[in-house]
């Protein structure tokens, strides 16, 4: 994303003093518990490793592992090593791994163990004298929710998140952030008792896409898209999160959450919130906040949840050319589970400027591919010279930001067919981030992690953005534990007939990425 050049809307990369200077993390180090498992392995590293390589960390900068495992801290230096040389984005580059590896230590004990945590301490303080970190530190959660008290009270107990003087001591936590709104404020209540509010960063790897940041150059930093942004030239909204894999090896994790959980409650409201705002009286935080809320807070749900929300759990089919087997046939399910892999929601936004006009949220597991979107659907014209012949295959306009995988933007508009008669056939024009800009765009986890290091919480969902979203949420999971039948619909699919019929009621009807 280059400069916007609207007051107050300068690209958030850039340092305020002078634009085309990034911003550096000053003296810091970066703790993950969980230090073995995939998204440690696939994202974080790599990320770390990358934000080195460009520069952009200290370099003293430092990292700890700590995890169940009997490991030197060359052994965890060595996995590093090769999650970095499989995943990273950037080159690999000797000087720059022998930087970086100096600054890498391992502490082995589980999350009960008080004398593993002894020993953090002791490496924590050892680093500030030999890579000068000044006791700046971020405690990163990279473990399934159940293990957050236990952590952060641990961290507590032993002086870990207790900040000396000068310096700072922050909490990074992976979602889901509870499980429901009684569970999200219970966990809220536990880290707020350790951590400060403006100390914990929840991540929501989505936020940090630059498509996803996208979405607020297009519509503040352009006149020609916020004068339509409204009820009185927007049909509808769809929210588009498809995956085309299963569930792969997370069923410990995925079964009993579910789509709706795992995705709609964050990633999906985020993205709507994001869509539907007010303009922000700056780029910051607090700002930020304070325009999602509004949209969260005046969201509404379906007087008839029944008709206006589908739960669905995949069966056998083909994707991609090959057989694969259902849900329920997945390594460590129930036979009996009625988790949902697919979950579509309408919802309304009780405000000025989109009064009437319905949001579609789906998301699902094994659909007809992996895509991520959002698509302002406009209203046909008032107005037609022309012979219903000759616009017989018109559609209607939309502005499609694609946040993943070919990120860009869609406007789709009618054009004139060349020839002798006057027909009429949608077209579309297309931005391309591959093809603009000759910068190649940071993986999210790169920007997040330099975020947390600098204290920067824009792209970070607070405390009450996520007890907002189960607000919305928990109605609906409540109704489809009570009256909700469970759809289903086949591998490679885009999702249970169900899901079509629910927008075909309101004269509608699902894009087809």
């Amino acid at each position: 994303m280059s400069d916007i050049g609207v007051d107050g809307w300068a690209n958030p990369l850039r340092s305020p003093a002078d634009r085309r200077l990034p911003r550096i993390a000053g003296p810091s180090g970066l703790v993950i518990f969980g230090v073995t498992g995939d998204l440690s392995r696939k994202k974080l590293m790599p990320a770390v490793y990358d934000l080195a390589n460009r520069g952009l960390l200290p370099p003293g900068f430092s990292l700890i592992g700590f995890a169940r495992r009997e490991w030197e801290h060359q052994d965890f230096a060595q996995i590093v090593h090769d999650s970095v040389r499989e995943h990273a984005r950037t080159p690999f580059r000797k000087e720059v791994w022998r930087q970086l590896s100096e600054g890498m230590r391992f502490v082995p004990g589980d999350f009960g163990d008080d004398e593993a945590f002894k020993k953090l301490r002791e490496t924590v303080d050892e680093l500030d004298v030999t890579r000068g970190t000044s006791g700046n530190y971020a405690f990163y959660l990279s473990v399934p929710p159940k293990f957050f008290p236990q952590v952060v009270r641990q961290l507590k107990k032993h002086g870990l998140s207790d900040a000396p003087e000068g310096s700072w001591r922050r909490a990074v936590i992976e979602k889901p952030f509870g499980h429901d709104l009684a569970s999200a404020k219970e966990l809220n209540q536990v880290v707020h008792e350790v951590f400060p509010p403006d100390q914990v960063f929840r991540i929501d790897h989505y936020l940090g896409k630059e498509t996803v940041q996208n979405i607020l150059a297009l519509r503040f930093a352009n006149q020609m898209f916020e004068p339509i942004w409204n009820r009185s030239f927007v049909d509808h909204v769809q929210i588009t999160m498809a995956e085309d894999i299963g569930i792969g090896g997370r069923a410990g994790y995925y079964d009993g959450i579910g789509s709706a959980r795992d995705v709609i409650q964050n990633h999906l409201l985020q993205l709507l919130a994001l869509t539907a705002m007010e303009e922000p009286s700056a780029f910051n935080a607090e700002s930020l906040v304070t325009e999602k809320l509004k949209v969260l807070k005046a969201a509404t749900l379906p007087a008839d949840l029944g008709r206006h929300t589908v739960r669905g759990q995949y069966s056998a089919g083909s994707q991609g050319g090959e057989q694969v087997i259902g849900y329920l046939d997945e390594d460590g399910i129930d036979p009996a589970s009625k988790t949902d892999t697919y979950a579509a929601i309408k919802l309304g936004i009780d405000n000025r400027r989109w009064a009437g006009v319905p949001f579609y949220l789906r998301t699902g597991k094994r659909l007809g591919r992996r895509v991520t979107e959002i698509a302002v659907v406009l209203q046909r014209a008032p107005h037609s010279p022309f012979d219903s012949t000759a616009t017989e295959e018109l559609g209607q306009n939309a502005i499609v930001i694609r946040v993943q995988p070919d990120e860009g933007v869609t406007v789709r508009f009618g054009s004139k067919v060349p020839g002798t008669s006057m027909e009429i056939r949608d077209v579309t024009m297309d931005f391309a981030y591959g093809e603009s800009f000759t910068e190649e765009s940071p993986e999210a986890y790169e920007r997040l992690i330099l975020d947390v290091l600098l204290g920067d919480a824009n792209l970070f969902p607070r405390t009450e953005e996520v007890e907002e979203s189960w607000k919305i949420l928990d109605p609906i999971e409540e109704y489809w534990q009570k009256h909700g039948r469970l759809a289903h619909y086949p591998a490679g699919s885009w999702g249970p007939v169900e899901a079509d019929q629910m927008l075909a009621q309101d004269g509608r009807s699902w894009r087809r990425p």
